[in-house]
């Protein structure tokens, strides 16, 4: 496994299949549109987000999107992990664990202290990023009506 930046066809390629990523990653409360899938990631990438890829004979099997942040109450600067993402196929091979442990170390590189990611309750993820030292530090919950 090799995990790099991508190139513009490969990127093209992430977009196509962010969609499926958004509906896993919320859990199916979500089925987004490719169009809406660029509104979400395009302001992130000129903003100087980036992807990683982990790839396996030059075929992509899964991705993370990091970059920049700020704490919205005290504006520190922080790292943030915005998707992350292994193709079916792939999974269980730890693909997941070496994107996020890639993707911290290029984010500590870049002189962030502090990395977080936001993830639905629920999601098997969470499990990956508990066991990389990764805490709860705040929750979201709602109501129906």
């Amino acid at each position: 496994m090799k995990i790099r930046k991508p190139n513009e066809v490969e990127i093209e390629k992430i977009l196509s299949l962010s969609p499926q990523a958004i509906f896993e990653g919320t859990l199916g409360e979500v089925e987004p549109t490719i169009e809406k899938a660029k509104q979400l990631v395009e302001p992130l990438l000129k903003r100087g987000s980036n992807y990683l890829i982990a790839t396996e004979n030059n075929v992509i099997t899964g991705w993370v999107l990091i970059g920049g942040s700020k704490d919205q109450f005290s504006d520190k600067a922080l790292g943030f992990i915005y998707e992350l993402f292994v193709l079916e196929e792939y999974r269980g091979k730890g693909i997941s664990k070496q994107l996020i442990k890639t993707g911290v170390e290029q984010l500590k590189q870049e002189g962030y202290s502090e990395i977080r990611l936001s993830v639905f309750d629920g999601n098997p993820a969470i499990k990956i990023y508990e066991s990389l030292g990764f805490k709860n530090r705040t929750i979201t919950m709602n109501i129906s009506l």
